[in-house]
């Protein structure tokens, strides 16, 4: 039995907002390996860099990979609600939907 492509993308969706959330952190973690001077500690440097116009903590690689996976992600979460719609408007008539190409 073929999967609806409809679960394909909920699944794209659930496994874009995990990779983002995973890249999110991976890029935070390597933020700055510069300890904080008042507590020595890195915490802050990582989890709560100053809110500025300085992005030096993030590489433009790292900027441009979160806004693919973002992208990607809001591209499924929108495709998703309309292809489940077709899908079950093709069920109510009674003709499915063309076969997808594996």
């Amino acid at each position: 039995m073929k999967k609806r492509l409809s679960s394909i993308l909920r699944s794209m969706v659930l496994g874009g907002l995990v990779a983002t959330g995973v890249a999110r952190v991976l890029i935070l973690f390597t933020a700055s390996p510069v300890p904080d001077p008042a507590s020595g500690r890195t915490e802050p440097s990582l989890f709560a860099p100053a809110i500025s116009t300085n992005w030096d903590y993030i590489t433009p690689a790292q900027t441009w990979l979160l806004i693919v996976l973002t992208g990607a992600t809001l591209i499924c979460v929108v495709a998703w609600p309309i292809t489940a719609w077709l899908e079950r408007r093709a069920d109510a008539r009674g003709k499915p939907l063309p076969a997808r190409q594996a």
